[in-house]
């Protein structure tokens, strides 16, 4: 099978095994895990602030920041279809008792102007503002790169108004090789980041929240308190570092090889690509071949080929470490013969 459904799919490289089986562990709700705290001290340095801590996933990345950042009954201002609010399963709500704000954006970017009007005004009728959630890359925008123009200005505005920012980067390193500008850059203008050791960096587990030590400290105990305190985590903390070390520059790949795959399915009859391929995303409408995405997706399978739907009409589809540039000419090929015999 071509696994086209997400970065997510990657299996540990051979370093990552090696430093997993060799890995030195302590217990880390003790502070004691000599891997987690190489991994946390590496974390914090790439992205620029001053500590980080390890979580199991990016959800729950997220909704420590929202956790640490908020108290119940404001509201945060999110992307109207952002992971945080479309994908989380409105943990923000059932966890941290805020109710999100949603704006609409142009692919995936915040309009200076709708935040400003978003900010709640000082009412008794009005939740308090509490934090701005931005998501870089946008998975819903199709791998779209948040302008670092975008962010400086939502932050100026944020810090204005003495508002936390926090950035769920679970793609900030696609973000970061895709535009030549460095994760810090990014990261500059926000308060906290959340990004994932996973997908594209292809380590089995695992996330990072950064911010600063006091928020960290915090940070810590809403951890815990969501039963992310894990014991030996070293063993699961060591492929993470790999990712770090060694698997960013290659992202590059990825995204070569999604616009290739953009510009093959693009060239078949019946067939739209929907967004603007920056990084590891294609998304594809498949409306004119009179048949559902769910159908279509169906037929791929048949063939060989993992995909997700992503609305009625359209599927999406993600290029990673485990899927090479050969199998990706194959991909458009059978995508080809599908397509042939449909129309």
């Amino acid at each position: 099978m071509i696994d086209l459904r997400s970065d997510t799919v990657t299996k540990p490289t051979k370093d990552m095994q090696e430093a997993i089986y060799k890995a030195e562990v302590g217990d880390d709700v003790y502070g004691e895990d000599p891997t987690i705290i190489k991994l946390e001290t590496l974390a914090a340095e790439m992205v620029g602030k001053e500590a980080a801590l390890f979580v199991p996933s990016g959800t729950q990345g997220n909704q420590t920041a929202v956790l640490t950042h908020c108290r119940p009954g404001e509201e945060i201002i999110v992307e109207a279809q952002s992971h945080i609010f479309y994908y989380e399963g409105a943990a923000i709500s059932a966890f941290a008792g805020v109710q999100p704000r949603t704006i609409a954006g142009k692919r995936g970017s915040l309009d200076i102007a709708d935040i400003v009007d978003a900010i709640r005004t000082d009412d008794v009728h009005f939740p308090e503002t509490g934090l701005i959630c931005l998501e870089n890359t946008h998975n819903r925008a199709g791998g779209a790169i948040i302008p670092l123009s975008d962010m400086k200005a939502i932050y100026e505005v944020a810090q204005k108004h003495q508002i936390p920012v926090h950035l769920d980067g679970a793609r900030i390193f696609n973000a970061a090789v895709a535009s030549g500008i460095a994760v810090k850059e990014f990261a500059a203008f926000t308060d906290s980041i959340q990004f994932c050791l996973s997908k594209g960096l292809g380590a089995p587990i695992g996330s990072i929240l950064a911010g600063d030590e006091t928020f960290i400290e915090q940070a810590r105990k809403w951890r815990k308190r969501l039963g992310g305190g894990l014991r030996q985590a070293g063993i699961i903390a060591a492929p993470g570092i790999v990712a770090l070390e060694t698997m960013v520059d290659r992202l590059v790949e990825d995204h070569d090889n999604a616009k290739r795959l953009a510009e093959g399915l693009g060239n078949i009859s019946g067939l739209e690509i929907e967004n603007v391929v920056e990084t590891n995303i294609v998304v594809v409408n498949v409306k004119n071949l009179n048949i559902t995405a769910a159908q279509f997706v169906d037929m791929l399978k048949d063939n060989g080929i993992l995909a997700n739907t992503f609305s009625n009409d359209s599927i999406r589809l993600v290029t990673h470490f485990d899927v090479s540039l050969a199998e990706i000419e194959r991909a458009i090929e059978k995508v080809q013969s599908i397509v042939n015999e449909q129309l």
